[in-house]
């Protein structure tokens, strides 16, 4: 069975490789990933080419950022028998669709991408009047729709990247999925279903497109989604036949949209490593208890004896994200009647931080000990990633007429 035949249940995402990841990358992203794979069929990629967007001017550790973020996954929990892991920049066929939705992708789409300006705002230093700056968010598309995936795990404030990957997909699909050929090509793909599931096939249908029955509509879906025999493009013709639409060459993803809980760094910023407040996945568990033991609390308790609000308080943000319900209430009464001191409030959070950074370490220095297994995981990554890509590539440069025979 071909590999987009699972599509249906396919996740993509990617991260920028920055070097090692600390907590706020973990509970951002890193562990939602981790409970995705054995969920969906997955693909997680290293955005080597995104990192060039705002930091072209210097490639000198790009290299040894991506080995060791691959590292910090494989420690954190992905695993590749559960997983595809590869690297962007290895796939090209993610360039090549890059440059096909160029073409017909209008100039004021990528303007009006909210994090266009602000980014160009908040990276005043850098020169990043390019092209490959506006066009990030194509190519983060194209990273996403040569993949088919269904789902798209992102936080509420990505959605609008989703959202433009959908309006290009309805574009591409609007101007090349109707063949000359197309109902014939359907009505000979409906023979493939075999005879009772094309008549059940021909019965959904009129009774979507005559009644606007939606039930009809989502178990006529489910059995093209089902369907082993029919080859990827005769499926994308039936959804399309039976939606009243053309061949969906590119399907418009959907937002799976994920919990990403505030980390706050040790100064009650957002964690980061451009503030320098972080706390690494493969921090030493000496260094994390100081870290800990030193990070900023409510001003407001100054002394022991003053009472705090642990709404002003980031240490009661990881006491969120870690502590119990029971852990979290004990906390906030004694914050508020100052009936405990910082440290004390502090000390069930260390216990929890350090044996959850204590195990994702323990993986990742094996890994980091063996890069060529590392590089091996990413090789297989590589050439399976490859291989959907590949496919897809073939139906979009069909269905643009670009095969030459």
């Amino acid at each position: 069975m071909s590999s987009s035949n699972n599509s249906s249940r396919r996740v993509l995402s990617g991260m920028r490789p920055t070097g090692q990841l600390h907590l706020g990358n973990y509970h951002g992203a890193l562990k939602n990933w981790v409970e995705l794979q054995y969920q969906y069929e997955c693909y997680f990629f290293v955005a080597d080419w995104h990192a060039l967007t705002t930091g072209y001017e210097d490639t000198s550790q790009l290299e040894e950022n991506v080995w060791e973020m691959v590292i910090d996954w494989l420690g954190a929990g992905l695993n590749p028998a559960a997983c595809t892991l590869f690297i962007q920049s290895r796939v090209p066929e993610h360039a090549e669709l890059h440059l096909l939705l160029s073409m017909v992708t209008p100039l004021g789409w990528l303007e009006r991408v909210p994090t266009y300006k602000d980014q160009q705002e908040q990276l005043r230093e850098k020169d990043l009047a390019t092209y490959g700056f506006l066009g990030y968010p194509l190519l983060q598309s194209a990273d996403i729709l040569i993949y088919r995936p269904q789902f798209v795990p992102v936080g509420e404030d990505q959605v609008a990247h989703v959202e433009i990957t959908r309006e290009i997909a309805r574009r591409f699909n609007h101007l090349y999925g109707r063949e000359p050929d197309f109902e014939a090509k359907s009505a000979r793909a409906v023979k493939q279903l075999g005879g009772r599931t094309a008549d059940l096939y021909q019965q959904l249908r009129k009774a979507w497109q005559q009644q606007g029955d939606g039930e009809a509509l989502a178990r006529a879906r489910a059995l093209l989604e089902g369907n082993t025999q029919l080859t990827l493009a005769d499926r994308e013709r039936l959804l399309g036949w039976l939606e009243g639409s053309g061949r969906s060459i590119l399907p418009e993803p959907e937002v799976l949209l994920t919990a990403t809980p505030k980390v706050p760094g040790l100064d009650g910023r957002k964690m980061s490593k451009s503030y320098g407040n972080t706390i690494g996945l493969r921090e030493e568990p000496d260094s994390v208890v100081k870290k800990l033991k030193a990070m900023q609390t409510d001003p407001a308790r100054a002394r022991r004896t003053d009472p705090g609000d642990p709404g002003k308080c980031p240490v009661f943000d990881l006491h969120r994200i870690y502590s119990t319900a029971d852990t979290q209430a004990w906390a906030a009464a004694g914050c508020r009647s100052a009936g405990i001191g910082c440290l004390e409030c502090k000390k069930p959070l260390i216990d929890r931080v350090v044996e959850e950074v204590t195990q994702i370490r323990a993986r990742a220095v094996e890994y980091a000990g063996n890069r060529d297994l590392v590089r091996s995981i990413i090789a297989e990554g590589c050439e399976k990633a490859r291989d959907v890509a590949r496919e897809t590539m073939t139906e979009v440069r069909s269905a643009m007429g670009l095969e030459y025979r």
